[in-house]
C-alpha cells in the first residue's frame, strides 16, 4: 500500500490545509507578516495551490507542476520579498505539509514505516525541485526589474541634466526616486571617459553612498557625469577624496571637473556646463580634479561666452590668423610664460628651448597684437584672452 490513501483523505480538507499552512508561514517568516506586502488571501491561495499539486502527486501519482512555484518566485521578486525568506517560506510549507501527511497516515493502518521513509525522501526531493524553480524565476524577475529600474533611473538623471524636467514638483519627485534631497546645495561632476563605455570613476556612486553622500550618475560616450548632494557637513571633502583616488591595481586616476555649488535642480544643466568647462581647463593630460570656483576667470568666460569669444578675436586675432604650426608655437610659449610668472628662463625649460627663443616669440606676439607684455593693462588682456581661448569651444 502506498501513501495514496492519506493523500486522498487530506485532499478532502484542502482548503483547511492551505489556510493552516499560510498561518504557519506567517508565524515563522518575518517578511510574510506584512499584510500590505503579501496579503493573507494571496498567501493562502498560493499555499492551497501548491498543496493541491503535492497531494495530487501522492494520491494519484501525477507529476507536480512547478509553474505555480515559478509564478510565486516572480511575484515575490516584484513585491521585494528577499529570496531567502521566499525559500524559507517554502521550507516551512513543506514541513507543515509532511507533518500533516504523517498525522493522516497514522489513521491508515496499512501504511508502513518503510513507505513513510520513502515518502519523506520523495517530499524533500520535490521541495528541491520547487526551490530551484522559485529561485530561478525569482532571479530572472529580479534581473528584469533591475534593468527596468536602471533604465528609469538613467532616464531621470538624463532629464535633470538636459533640463527636460522643468516643473519644480516633477524635479522634486525625480530627486526622491533618485535618492537625492529635494533641496541643495548640489554640485555636478564630469569625468573624462578614457574609452567609450568605460567608467573613469567605477563604483563612485556606491563609494559616496557609503559615506552618506547621495548622488546620481550617467555614463555618456565622452564623460561620466554625476549630480551630487552637498548637504552632508563634510560632503566636499568626501567627494574630492573619492574623485582623486586611483583605480583598481593602482590604475591611473581620472580627469575630473566640478561645478560650483547650486541650490535648485533646475540649474543642473548650467552646472553640467560649468563642470565640463572646469574639465576642459584642467592642465596637462594626466589625472586631476579641477573645481570651477578655483578659477573666477573661467566663471566669467562661461557666463558670457559670446563676449569672451569677441575678446579672443580682438586681442589674439592676428596670432590666430597665422599658419597652424606658428600659431601653436606662439600660443604655447605665451601660456608657459604666464605659468612661469613671466620668467623667460623657466618657460624655456618647460619648452626645451633657449631663453632667447622664448623672448623672440614673445616679441613676435607683441608685434602682432600691438600689446606690450610690460604694460599691466595689455598683459591682463592677453592673459584673459589666452585663458578664454582654452575654455571656449574650438
Amino acid at each position: 500500500m502506498s501513501l495514496s490513501d492519506p493523500g486522498t483523505a487530506l485532499r478532502a480538507r484542502l482548503a483547511e490545509l492551505g489556510e493552516h499552512m499560510a498561518l504557519r508561514i506567517r508565524a515563522e517568516v518575518a517578511s510574510y507578516t506584512d499584510e500590505t506586502l503579501i496579503p493573507f488571501e494571496s498567501l493562502r491561495e498560493s499555499c492551497t495551490a501548491n498543496a493541491d499539486l503535492l497531494l495530487g502527486h501522492f494520491a494519484f501519482g501525477t507529476d507536480p507542476d512547478v509553474r505555480p512555484a515559478q509564478e510565486t518566485g516572480r511575484l515575490r521578486a516584484e513585491q521585494g520579498v528577499p529570496l531567502a525568506d521566499t525559500l524559507h517560506a517554502y521550507r516551512v510549507g513543506f514541513e507543515y505539509f509532511w507533518s500533516q501527511m504523517i498525522d493522516e497516515a497514522q489513521r491508515h493502518p496499512g501504511v508502513t514505516d518503510a513507505q513513510l521513509v520513502a515518502g519523506s525522501s520523495e517530499v524533500w526531493a520535490l521541495f528541491g525541485r520547487y526551490a530551484e524553480a522559485v529561485a530561478a524565476s525569482y532571479r530572472e524577475a529580479s534581473a528584469e526589474l533591475a534593468l527596468r529600474r536602471e533604465a528609469r533611473r538613467s532616464a531621470l538623471v538624463e532629464a535633470l541634466f538636459t533640463g527636460a524636467l522643468a516643473d519644480r514638483t516633477t524635479q522634486w519627485e525625480a530627486a526622491g526616486q533618485l535618492g537625492l534631497p529635494e533641496r541643495g546645495p548640489y554640485a555636478v561632476v564630469a569625468a573624462s571617459v578614457p574609452d567609450p563605455g568605460q567608467e573613469p570613476l567605477p563604483g563612485i556612486e556606491r563609494t559616496l553612498r557609503e559615506a552618506h553622500v547621495p548622488s546620481a550618475w550617467r555614463l555618456l560616450p565622452d564623460a561620466q557625469i554625476g549630480l551630487v548632494s552637498l548637504a552632508h557637513h563634510d560632503a566636499e571633502t568626501v567627494i574630492l577624496r573619492a574623485l582623486r583616488r586611483r583605480g583598481p591595481g593602482g590604475a591611473r586616476g581620472a580627469r575630473v571637473g566640478v561645478s560650483p555649488r547650486f541650490d535648485s535642480l533646475r540649474d543642473t544643466p548650467q552646472a553640467l556646463r560649468f563642470a565640463r568647462l572646469a574639465l576642459d581647463g584642467l592642465p596637462g593630460d594626466g589625472p586631476g580634479v579641477a573645481r570651477f570656483d578655483d578659477s573666477p576667470l573661467a566663471m566669467l568666460v562661461a557666463a558670457a561666452p559670446a563676449e569672451a569669444a569677441r575678446l579672443v578675436e580682438v586681442v589674439l586675432g592676428p596670432v590666430l590668423e597665422l599658419p597652424e604650426a606658428e600659431r601653436a608655437r606662439l600660443l604655447q610659449t605665451l601660456g608657459h610664460w604666464f605659468t612661469a610668472g613671466g620668467a623667460a628662463a623657466e618657460a624655456a625649460e618647460r619648452l626645451f628651448v633657449h631663453p632667447n627663443t622664448v623672448r623672440y616669440r614673445l616679441r613676435r606676439i607683441e608685434e602682432l597684437t600691438g600689446r606690450s607684455l610690460s604694460d599691466p593693462t595689455a598683459l591682463a588682456d592677453l592673459g584673459t584672452a589666452l585663458h578664454a581661448l582654452r575654455l571656449l569651444p574650438r
